[in-house]
């Protein structure tokens, strides 16, 4: 399992992540869908919004990823991705 974390600055509102949210349903349900793991946890308190993922791959480019990334530029939100940490499971 591994963890890493989208941080976006400056922090985001929620009616402005709707199309975020949506895409981490999506990802969520085919993750089911697919018997593998991917969850996520979007956290709009603070300084920043972070988007949470525990994922079964350390892999940054998969489609989800990609897509994450092209809403965040259509919202012109600055966002840096953490190095995925490997948890103990």
């Amino acid at each position: 399992m591994w963890a890493y974390v989208y941080q976006i600055v400056p922090p985001q509102s929620l009616s402005r992540l709707h199309a975020i949210r949506t895409l981490l349903y999506e990802e969520h349900s085919a993750a089911q869908r697919e018997a593998r793991t991917w969850a996520s946890r979007l956290v709009t308190e603070g300084p920043t919004t972070r988007i949470l993922i525990v994922s079964d791959s350390p892999d940054l480019d998969r489609a989800v990823d990609r897509r994450l990334a092209v809403e965040l530029h259509r919202l012109a939100a600055e966002f840096t991705i953490s190095e995925p940490l490997a948890l103990a499971v």
